[in-house]
This record gives structure tokens, sequence and C-alpha cells, in this order.
């Protein structure tokens, strides 16, 4: 989407030009590292293949390159779909419901920029591997191994784009059925009527009968964790753009709405909106950037007349980003966003830097610039 005055635009011109240098540098020294987290001393960690977040590096990569079409962003993105996919074919891996934000960033969106034939087939064996976690009796796509039989969580809401796409790239329609029984599953038990969304919920995977809503990595089971608010928001607009069901796009602004009535005076959120007190807080720059990209999709999808509500509070959330939440005056800083909150009940990375983060927020600048990455 590209609504921009001129003055914007070359101000979006100027940045992209930042980071373009910015992640050149990160290339030159993540290498082939699968980066989670980078802390105070500003080096990223470097994960297996099977953790969650192992696709947003290459996506990253992806992204730079639709923006610049400078080689060494594609040669450094091409190989990951297929070291993932080696990961998968581990007997010890613990791969699960976000296959989506795996093989989204890698093996489909190198599909749509290669044609290449692997990276369909790898993009395909997820999506079915996603849908082999659908229980048919709770409606609801399984989260996590081990013993979490009957659980979901709103996380997921993004991962459905996988099954979107492979739907339509097969013309079976199993796929997005599946996400569609899925996404009513999360009208029904995730987004409550205020626009607040619980992050995890119980089901009896037997009976598929709901039994509770869980606090997972927010203040408590009724609480409104930051993070999972922008996931269903950005999820919800996805599945409209997908179905052109209208009941899907009327959530994803109910939970935008809620969203960003809950933001401070800088726009970027704190880790959970119903935290107490609330001002002491930390703030999760991630779920700002989930959110801003998200408010962009809703932006290309409701009337002209709502448009700039949507697009407009996405540009002021990424201009405090960039302001005041980036490293693109640290050189020696291998990530580009701040303060972003991990997992707080735990005390488990807080204040640090989150590659999704990273990605989310390069991919929303991809999209005012007007190259929509087409990844989620």
């Amino acid at each position: 989407m590209n609504t921009l005055s001129m003055n914007e635009l070359n101000e979006l011109n100027e940045l992209i030009q930042r980071l373009d240098r910015k992640a050149t540098r990160m290339v030159e020294r993540i290498g082939d590292r699968s980066p989670h987290v980078a802390g105070k001393d500003g080096k990223y960690d470097d994960m297996r293949l099977c953790w969650w977040t192992s696709g947003f590096w290459p996506g990253l990569l992806w992204t730079m390159y639709d923006l610049t079409g400078r080689a060494h962003y594609k040669e450094a993105a091409s190989g990951w779909d297929e070291r993932i996919e080696l990961r998968m074919l581990h007997p010890e891996h613990n791969f699960h419901h976000d296959v989506g934000f795996q093989f989204l960033p890698t093996a489909v969106a190198k599909f749509k920029r290669t044609a290449d034939p692997d990276s369909l087939r790898r993009g395909l064996a997820a999506a079915n591997f996603l849908a082999g976690r659908y229980n048919p009796v709770g409606k609801f796509i399984r989260a996590w191994n081990q013993d979490k039989l009957g659980w979901a969580i709103i996380d997921s809401t993004m991962n459905l784009s996988l099954l979107y796409w492979a739907s339509r790239q097969t013309a079976d329609p199993r796929f997005s059925h599946i996400a569609s029984l899925h996404a009513d599953s999360v009208l029904e038990h995730f987004i409550r009527p205020d626009g607040s969304v619980n992050h995890i919920v119980s089901f009896d995977p037997h009976t598929g009968a709901f039994i509770e809503s869980l606090g997972g990595q927010g203040h408590g089971p009724h609480s409104s964790w930051s993070r999972g608010q922008a996931w269903a928001l950005y999820g919800m607009a996805n599945t409209f753009r997908y179905t052109g069901e209208r009941r899907y796009l009327d959530a994803a602004k109910r939970v935008a709405h809620y969203f960003l009535a809950s933001l401070p005076n800088d726009g970027v959120a704190h880790w959970d909106f119903r935290a107490t007190p609330l001002q002491d807080e930390p703030r999760d720059s991630s779920a700002a950037a989930i959110a801003a990209s998200g408010l962009i999709e809703i932006a290309g999808q409701v009337t002209p007349e709502e448009r700039d509500f949507y697009l407009n509070s996405a540009k002021r959330i990424l201009s405090s980003l960039t302001n005041d939440y980036s490293s693109f005056d640290d050189p020696d800083h291998e990530a580009i966003l701040l303060h972003a909150t991990g997992n707080k009940p735990t005390n488990e990375n807080v204040d640090v830097s989150l590659i999704y983060g990273d990605y989310f927020y390069v991919e929303a600048l991809a999209k005012l610039a007007g190259r929509d990455p087409g990844i989620f």
C-alpha cells in the first residue's frame, strides 16, 4: 500500500536506505545463525532450527531483497527452507503449530519469488503437518507437543495463512476448511466482546468442550497480553483477505480498536495492557511492530472512509519505533528494535531485542513503500 505524501515518501526512502545499511551489517554479523534474542550486549543468539522463530531472519532477508533488489539478501535467504526441512526430518525435532512462522517466510517466500519446485514441496509438506494437528471434535489446531493435547493459542491465527496458501496452490479445500474452522473457534473462545484476547484456551481433547482460558505469557487468564492482541488483529485480517468472510474483518477491527485505545502516549505497547501498575511495566516493541503491519493490512481491506484511521495509526507506531526504539545509531548492535518483552511472567527475555519484532518492522515499512512482501 502506497498512500503517502511526497514528504512522507521521501522520509520513507531515507529510512529504507538506513535500513539497508543496517541489514547489510546484520548479514555480515549474523551469518548462518538462527537468531531469536539479542540482550544488552546487542548480540543475537543462535537457536536450534526447530525453534519457532527460525523463519523470521530469512523472512527479513527476503523482504529486504524486495525493497532493494540487492543480491546479497537473496543469497543469504535462499538456503533456509532446506536447512529447516532437514531439521524437520530429524527424529528429535520439536516442530508444532508454528510451522507457518517457519515455512511461510522461507519456503513459501522463496517459491513466490523464484518458483523453486523444492520450496513449493516444502511449503506444502509444512501445511500438511499443520493440518494434521487439527482436532475435529474441538475444531482447533493443537498448540505445542508433549502433554498439551487440548491447548490452542492465539499465535496460531497467524499460521493459518499457510493453510490458505496451500489450499489455493493445490485447489484442495481441506486446508482452507481447517483454517476457517479454527478461525471460528478463535472468534468464539479467544476474542472477547471488548476486543481483548485470551492467549491460551484449554479444551477437552476427547469431547472438544471448552475448559478454561490460561494466562500464558500474559499477566493472567483474564488479562490482555499485547503481543497476543497483535497476532489476533493481524491474523483475523489475513483470514478475511483469504476468505472474504466479513466476520473476520469485523473481529480484526474490534481487536485493533482495543489495541489502539490501550496504547500509551508514544504508541508502543506495554507487554500486557492489564498489568498493574501499568506505567511501571516494560514495553514490547515486537507487539507494536506486529500490530503496525496488521493495521496496514486492515487499512487495505476497509472502505476508503475508514482507511486513514488504521493507516495513520500504523504510521504513528512505526514513527515511534524508528525514533525511540531502534538501534540505527549503534553500529555494533545486531538487532533493529530495542525494548521488547518475550515472557514477562517468567522474567525471560525482558527489555531485549526479538527477531520477529525486527521482521514485522521491516515488513510494515515495505508495505508502506508499496512492496507488500506477501509472506503472511
